[in-house]
């Protein structure tokens, strides 16, 4: 496992003072980022060979939210490759041990000159190695849609969205979707399925249904076809 320790920072939690969703993606991005730079085989290597790792979907389970000042250990590691896919854990650990939100992830490996997949060979990964994927019980990527979805206003895709890929962040789209949950519902589990990117200017419309254990929100484009996912279960 590949890990870096760090601490809850302010602007890290919400107004309870625990670390918001966000936050927690943030650590598992940056952490496996981290890797990859330190590996060789970050940004500058694969922009070289035109290539870039897509987030397709996202697993994520909160046993509990680290508070303002805890100390924290936050780890990655690969599991598994096949065909243009990747496969990766993530975890964050409290200063007992405790594991306070584990996460499953599928990336898809894609060609930036075709704008299509592309198949991982051994050398591309080789660095990473794999470890045994982490026990927990793991979701179907796909997402069901329920009946009762209702049309929300439209916004706009703005600059603090866009990552180094020229697209929206994949913890932007979770980072909106949050916008729709009831203040008193907490969290236990998100999972997020990524069907295309949006960019600088994009029309995003919101869909949404809400019930009092389950919130599924469709983040999709001006002809209805989805950009994003997300449910979250209390």
């Amino acid at each position: 496992m590949y890990s870096f320790e760090s601490r809850v920072r302010y602007s890290e939690v919400d107004h309870n003072k625990y670390m918001d969703l966000s936050s927690i993606i943030n650590y598992f991005q940056d952490c496996s980022m981290f890797q990859s730079e330190d590996l060789s085989i970050g940004l500058d290597y694969l922009e070289s060979k035109n290539r870039i790792w897509m987030l397709s979907s996202w697993q994520i389970i909160v046993n509990r939210r680290p508070h303002l000042g805890e100390s924290i250990l936050v780890g990655t590691w690969a599991y598994g490759f096949k065909g243009i896919y990747g496969y990766r854990n993530f975890i964050i650990k409290d200063q007992h041990q405790e594991v306070a939100a584990v996460a499953n992830s599928v990336w898809v490996y894609m060609d930036t000159s075709s704008l299509r997949p592309a198949k991982v060979f051994p050398e591309d990964v080789a660095a990473y190695g794999t470890e045994p994927r982490y026990e927990m019980e793991y979701a179907d990527r796909k997402i069901l849609l329920p009946a009762d979805l209702k049309e929300n206003a439209p916004f706009i895709v703005v600059k603090s969205n866009i990552d180094t890929n020229q697209h929206v962040n994949n913890g932007q789209y979770v980072k909106m979707a949050e916008e729709y949950l009831p203040e008193s519902f907490q969290i236990r589990q998100m999972r997020a399925d990524y069907k295309k990117s949006a960019v600088l200017g994009d029309t995003i419309i919101p869909h949404v249904s809400l019930s009092d254990t389950k919130c599924t929100i469709v983040l999709s484009d001006t002809a209805n076809m989805p950009y994003a996912i997300i449910e979250f279960t209390a």
